[in-house]
């Protein structure tokens, strides 16, 4: 077993001293479900409601806009996820298995926050809540239009009077299936079937994804003040209404039309996502 002295640095979410400095910095944040903040001191220590811990704010240069530009960049994950995880590096810690511990996170899904200039709360800024995608935002994929409304997001949120927030929600990918499943649905979509019929064959909702962890942090920054939401998916606003965010504007966002995607945008059109003809003209 390693020594206190020769013990490698832990993560810090679990390493009490660097959680006691950060919470000195203000830079550790608990939130509850409607977004007020709760006492962040304890570690281990589930709270009795739903609770997000927050990182940051980090300044971070970005690349993805013609303008240079430096945002704000939070982390949030929820405290239940969190609390396992502190629980499972003690056990480790105490067998000596440290080179485990990056096998810790595998299954945790840690969501971003990006403030994006100089928010006015009073002007309903600018939000984008984008569900991550793995093939669409990293690898620049075609086969989707997640990467152009990724980059077309932060371009419209820079350039916005009001400013605004970019919710990255890491555990979304494929509609909340995952990405192994998503794989699979690529190969079904190859052999005829459109993106929710690909879902349907295995056995899976059209979309499972869960926007409550996104409502709570926008509480956290909004209140219940209004804000325009680059959407053109109406369930996204539904969620979100049933999170208590019912003053929402939605702005619409088509961007990256090609021949490529132009089918699994016309599978989002006849699902009701509001795409017009005009919109899938390339």
């Amino acid at each position: 077993m390693f020594s206190d002295e020769t013990k490698p640095r832990m993560f810090t979410y679990i390493d009490p001293t660097v959680r006691t400095r950060l919470l000195a910095q203000g830079k550790l944040t608990r939130i509850n479900a409607d977004g007020v903040a709760l006492d962040a001191s304890s570690a281990g220590v589930v709270p009795s409601q739903p609770a997000l811990e927050i990182l940051g704010p980090i300044p971070m240069p970005v690349s993805l806009t013609e303008e240079p530009l430096t945002v704000q960049w939070y982390v949030f994950v929820r405290r239940t996820e969190l609390a396992r995880v502190d629980e499972l590096a003690a056990e480790l810690r105490e067998q000596g298995g440290q080179h485990l511990f990056a096998s810790l996170t595998s299954s945790m899904a840690v969501n971003s926050l990006l403030v994006i200039g100089e928010p006015d709360p009073d002007r309903e800024p600018l939000v984008r809540v984008h569900s991550n995608c793995l093939t669409g935002d990293v690898f620049g994929s075609k086969r989707c239009d997640c990467g152009p409304q990724l980059a077309a997001a932060m371009r419209q949120i820079q350039g916005d009077p009001a400013g605004g927030y970019l919710v990255y929600m890491a555990g979304h990918e494929g509609r909340g299936i995952g990405l192994w499943a998503k794989a699979a649905t690529y190969l079904l979509q190859d052999a005829g079937e459109n993106t929710y019929q690909a879902n349907r064959s295995l056995g899976l909702p059209d979309d499972s994804r869960d926007f409550s962890d996104a409502a709570s942090v926008l509480k956290w920054l909004l209140g219940e003040k209004p804000f325009r939401l680059l959407t053109n998916n109406p369930k996204k606003i539904q969620d979100l209404a049933a999170h208590g965010l019912v003053n929402v504007r939605r702005v619409k966002h088509v961007a990256g039309v090609d021949e490529w995607n132009k089918r699994y945008l016309l599978a989002k059109q006849n699902w009701g996502h509001a795409i017009s003809p005009q919109d899938l003209e390339s």
